[in-house]
């Protein structure tokens, strides 16, 4: 099985996938729900169909289908993550999304690939910003290395890419390298869609809880290359 995306990425064999997989199908197709689902891929502006499981009774039917199994390694997260996004119902989306959060230490820097695929397919914010803080994230800190490949998204034309690399430092806090997260802000500070927008605004306001005093005079100087509502979400709570 081979998943096409701005590269071939290959699903690695993986039998604790296929046992996962099994589970994970049943139980959740036994438990959907037809009328929420519509109205959960309303909300979600139709991105995906749903299978209509709530967060609080998908956790818990995600709790049961890894009752019992190892721990994952890195080919065991890939074989997980590339088979549940080839699932069309967002609910398995949420379950890589999820998986892969509480493993991300377990993967090595020939992660980002896989990575780079899941949030450009089927994207939406619902999944894209968890994959950039807790996966992408969490791979940079690892390897600082990999900032080449988030340099280079934050001029892709995927608006996804961007807002991906606006946010992977958003859990770094003193450890956030502020002048690539300045420079990352400046360069798509004239962007005009609004996740774009929203995300500079963020990744500022966030890094502001560690350093309230460099963003306030990073914006001193600079607020007028950005949008308002940049400037309004990454002075909330500053006092700026």
């Amino acid at each position: 099985m081979t998943v096409t995306g701005a590269q071939t990425i290959g699903v690695p064999p993986s039998a604790l996938a296929d046992t996962v997989l099994e589970r994970l199908t049943a139980a959740y197709g036994a438990a959907a729900d037809p009328t929420r689902a519509a109205a959960m891929s309303a909300y979600m502006k139709d991105v995906a169909p749903f299978l209509g499981l709530p967060t609080p009774e998908r956790r818990a039917l995600s709790r049961a289908v890894l009752a019992g199994t190892p721990r994952p390694d890195e080919a065991d997260c890939t074989a997980i993550a590339l088979r549940c996004w080839a699932l069309p119902q967002r609910e398995y989306h949420y379950f890589a999304v999820d998986h892969l959060r509480r493993h991300a230490g377990r993967c090595t820097s020939a992660f980002l690939p896989v990575a780079r695929h899941l949030i450009t397919t089927v994207p939406w914010w619902d999944t894209v910003d968890l994959l950039a803080v807790h996966v992408v994230g969490a791979l940079v800190a690892a390897d600082p290395g990999l900032t080449a490949e988030t340099d280079a998204w934050i001029d892709d034309d995927d608006r996804w890419l961007v807002r991906a690399a606006l946010l992977h430092q958003l859990r770094h806090k003193e450890r956030t390298d502020a002048d690539r997260l300045f420079g990352h802000c400046l360069r798509r500070s004239g962007h005009p869609d609004f996740f774009v927008r929203k995300a500079i605004g963020w990744a500022l306001r966030e890094y502001a809880k560690t350093d309230p005093g460099a963003v306030r005079a990073f914006l001193a100087r600079e607020r007028d290359r950005f949008a308002p509502l940049s400037v309004r979400e990454a002075l909330r709570n500053t006092g700026g």
